[in-house]
């Protein structure tokens, strides 16, 4: 055990929510100090970085509420109760760009902010990429853009594409690429 774990004294669900929920925990500290953990649970998150052959960037441009601001991100989803990361990846680069990937490999996975959810995003690699049927949710208004690869790269340093899973993904695929990595990918 941590020297540094916080044991929990009691929990309080304030809220429940279709996306999230948020929980007041009131936790023992080291050195037996109490302080209170405000917890937003979600129950996780695929992105994908979809590369076409000629190596193109998918990405998806809708306007974030809650940053007030259009944003090019690249294609991502919360996942369903009982359903894989792939599965989850797949699900959601069909739902936002219309692309069925061929091939997916995973990147790296990370706790966004863990300071206050716990939310895990799970990156992928998609490659042979075959155009399929585009169906965003009801409450999702995207536009699909493609940027050359390198172009996006210069675009997360320039700060044009600057949510998280955007420029971890996209420097991680970059990364990826520059090890020459299976063909493809």
């Amino acid at each position: 055990m941590s020297k540094y774990m916080e044991k929990v004294l009691s929990s309080d669900r304030v809220f429940e929510g279709k996306i999230i929920n948020l929980r007041v925990d009131t936790v023992e500290l080291p050195g037996g100090r109490a302080g209170v953990r405000e917890v937003v649970e979600y129950p996780g998150a695929v992105a994908v970085v979809a590369l076409n052959d000629g190596g193109e960037l998918y990405l998806v441009r809708q306007y974030r509420h809650p940053v007030a601001k259009e944003l090019l991100e690249i294609p991502a989803g919360k996942m369903e109760p009982g359903e894989s990361t792939e599965d989850c990846a797949r699900r959601e680069l069909l739902e936002e760009t219309g692309c069925v990937a061929e091939e997916l490999k995973p990147l790296l996975r990370f706790f966004s902010t863990p300071g206050f959810t716990t939310e895990e995003m799970h990156l992928f690699l998609a490659a042979g990429l075959a155009q399929g049927e585009q169906s965003p949710d009801d409450d999702e208004c995207i536009d699909v853009v493609t940027v050359p690869f390198e172009r996006a790269v210069e675009m997360v340093w320039s700060g044009e594409i600057c949510d998280a899973k955007s420029v971890a993904g996209i420097l991680a695929a970059q990364e990826y690429r520059r090890k020459g990595s299976r063909q493809g990918l």
